[in-house]
């Protein structure tokens, strides 16, 4: 044989084959394919291994397969999965917020990947270091830091093996949600101007409905005078569950006579059949807070909801009623939104005298 090469049979599991050793290499052959001749090893051996030989000495060499790995042609880069799993969380039952939020954070991160070189990079490259970097970015506030590293996790929940634990967020300060001084003068001020944020208002505060979403979507079906309550189903609330706030009298009243035609197809400020957009409410309290001479600073729509929260709790003394009536699908939520509310914590008759 050639120095060049060699030409032998060997045997695996019983079943013959050509070995061809060229260029420190071995090559197996089990049929004659690759040479043109229609004959299996299997048959016949010998006569196989002699037309190999017969071809090597015409010129023909074995050939090195280029085998490309699968995961070198479709492996995805960070960003591409993570569009993915945008894509699919869009496609699920979450709220508008969150959906809006994670759209948000890939934008942010898409942006940050440019700018540092990471735009092509794969799973593998991201380190707790650069998701440390992304995240406490100095135009951030310490409250949107948390809130970029609570989205970060979520969308690389199934794509990063990363330990977050080294990432430390600076400690937010706690923003202290104060009752709506003199609520009944401020409500007629907000009737006079507009009978829609008056009713949205009233069903904040008595209700503790939440107004951009919940309000904003109800309609006459979900009120029941007769047993005085009001029915959201766990799609229409932002903790998914089934949600049943009984009415009290002056939400009954505020109901009752906004308007005479009660169709329960209708949407209750629309008193149509469509529902105002996302922004509506917003735009509406923003105009009344331009003209407002009896609203005091840093009072937004949501201090109804926060001074009723006040009411309730101090009332009550239960964080699991307060859980209730806010409608947080968790009790960590209720204990967290408590810490913010202007609640006294300490009796006088605790403290010491003199």
């Amino acid at each position: 044989m050639s120095k060049e090469w060699n030409v032998t049979i060997g045997s695996g599991e019983g079943k013959p084959f050509i070995n061809v050793y060229y260029q420190k290499r071995r090559f197996r052959y089990w049929n004659g394919k690759t040479i043109g001749v229609k004959l299996r090893a299997s048959e016949n051996p010998e006569l196989l291994r002699g037309a190999f030989i017969l071809k090597l000495r015409e010129g023909w060499r074995p050939s090195i397969r280029k085998v490309t790995s699968p995961t070198a042609v479709n492996k995805k880069t960070f960003l591409q999965l993570l569009h993915s799993q945008l894509e699919a969380k869009q496609k699920r039952q979450y709220s508008y917020h969150y959906k809006r939020d994670c759209k948000w954070l890939l934008n942010q991160w898409t942006n940050y990947a440019k700018d540092v070189g990471l735009l092509n990079c794969y799973p593998e490259d991201i380190t707790s270091r650069v998701v440390e970097d992304f995240v406490k970015q100095p135009k951030w506030s310490a409250r949107t830091q948390k809130n970029v590293l609570t989205y970060y996790k979520i969308l690389t929940k199934d794509i990063l093996k990363v330990s977050y634990s080294s990432i430390k967020i600076n400690r937010i300060k706690s923003e202290m949600h104060k009752p709506i001084r003199n609520p009944e003068e401020l409500l007629n001020d907000i009737y006079a101007f507009d009978k829609r944020l008056h009713l949205t208002c009233i069903l904040t505060y008595g209700c503790l409905l939440r107004p951009h979403q919940e309000i904003r979507l109800l309609t006459w079906r979900d009120v029941d005078f007769s047993r005085r309550i009001i029915s959201l189903s766990g799609k229409r609330n932002k903790s998914g569950k089934n949600r049943v706030v009984p009415m009290t009298q002056f939400v009954y009243d505020a109901l009752y006579n906004f308007c005479e035609e009660k169709n329960p197809d209708h949407n209750i400020l629309s008193s149509n059949e469509r529902n105002y957009n996302r922004d509506f409410i917003s735009l509406l309290w923003s105009r009344y807070r331009k003209q407002s001479l009896c609203l005091d600073p840093g009072v937004t729509l949501y201090s109804w909801r926060h001074h009723s929260a006040i009411k309730v709790f101090e009332k009550t003394g239960s964080i699991l009623t307060l859980q209730q009536v806010m409608g947080h699908s968790d009790m960590k939520v209720s204990l967290n939104y408590r810490r913010g509310l202007e609640i006294q914590q300490i009796d006088v008759n605790d403290l010491p005298e003199l």
